[in-house]
């Protein structure tokens, strides 16, 4: 009987430990199919904050999911406005209305975004020896892009934290380096 009893414990550790492996593997993100860019009409592709341009035929990685969410999120910080007529488009997805720069708002790319359900809630935001918090305000479309509601700019990578000037600033990056920045996140 105690023979049973090991065997069914190691049976079950074995199952476990399977199961673990595999909720790991769910967790990868991998892309969802591309995009093939087309050449925006002429003055349509708003290039403020060094903002991408589709470029015609060009193939364009687009993503339904994000790395998962932990305590120290691994992101790549961008520079977006916020405001009317700004490299943002239209207004933010959460509550339909644009944002001052002067503001510390993000979009996050389409995983992290999560249907809407981080809208209006805060993240933390870590670089350069400091921290922000930002109110999540719209999402950084990771599954469409190259088109007028996307202001014909290419789909976001799907690990993308897209802030106001006020998140840069108040990370401390010096003006002339604004536009991408390694950073860490999590919920507040």
């Amino acid at each position: 009987m105690e023979c049973f009893g090991l065997k069914a414990s190691l049976i079950l550790v074995a199952i476990l430990l399977f199961a673990d492996c595999l909720n790991v593997e769910g967790q990868i993100c991998r892309p969802s199919g591309t995009i093939r860019g087309k050449k925006p009409p002429p003055g349509k592709c708003n290039q403020d904050n060094d903002s991408d341009c589709c470029k015609e035929g060009q193939l364009y990685t687009k993503y339904k999911c994000s790395p998962p969410v932990s305590s120290h999120t691994k992101a790549f910080l961008t520079l977006n406005g916020f405001e009317k007529d700004e490299d943002g488009g239209a207004p933010s997805e959460c509550d339909n209305h644009y944002h001052s720069d002067d503001t510390p708002v993000v979009a996050l790319s389409t995983g992290w975004y999560n249907k809407g359900s981080r809208c209006l809630n805060n993240i933390t935001i870590t670089a350069n020896g400091r921290s922000v918090v930002a109110m999540v305000v719209d999402e950084c479309d990771s599954t469409m892009g190259c088109d007028s509601v996307h202001d014909y700019q290419p789909p976001c990578r799907n690990n993308i934290v897209d802030a106001s000037r006020a998140v840069w600033k108040a990370l401390g990056v010096p003006h002339g380096q604004w536009g991408g920045l390694d950073i860490t996140w999590t919920d507040a």
